[in-house]
């Protein structure tokens, strides 16, 4: 059981847009980055290869080929200096974390795609959306109970 206090404070930092990517995803990260007194706009490119943590402390791992060198980044899911997340195309992986890729060279990098239909696709969005107002009323359930009991003479 969480504490509410810590609840509270971390709801003011929670991103409020759902991230929908899983592993094995091509990603790109769109990230703010401040020079000077200047900020613009990067992307980074690449395969979700791990996703760790929960709530406020989750982090993904995004690795990438440059000049056929492997370059990895973590980000943490939450971080305001993530402007935007979008999925390019959904790899088909059987794995919870994708570290084998790095020894992988060539060809043997590349994931197969797991191709959904529009309805599929319609589908799981409308499923995430029920589960997300089921999960609103239980929690506004759950404060009403505890205020009623509250106000209730002992």
């Amino acid at each position: 059981m969480k504490n509410p206090l810590v609840d509270a404070v971390e709801k003011k930092y929670r991103r409020s847009n759902d991230l929908d990517f899983e592993i094995g995803d091509t990603v790109v990260v769109t990230i703010r980055i401040v020079e000077g007194n200047r900020e613009r706009l990067q992307d980074f490119e690449g395969t979700v290869i791990a996703r760790r943590g929960r709530g406020l402390d989750e982090m993904f791992t995004v690795r990438r080929i440059v000049a056929n060198e492997g370059v990895e980044r973590t980000f943490p899911l939450h971080s305001p200096r993530i402007a935007a997340i979008r999925t390019v195309r959904s790899g088909k992986v059987r794995r919870a974390k994708l570290y084998f890729l790095r020894e992988r060279v060539g060809k043997a990098r590349r994931l197969r795609e797991r191709r959904i239909s529009a309805e599929a696709r319609k589908a799981a969005a409308d499923a995430r959306a029920a589960k997300t107002r089921a999960l609103q009323e239980a929690q506004e359930a759950v404060a009403a109970a505890k205020s009623e009991m509250a106000a209730a003479p002992s």
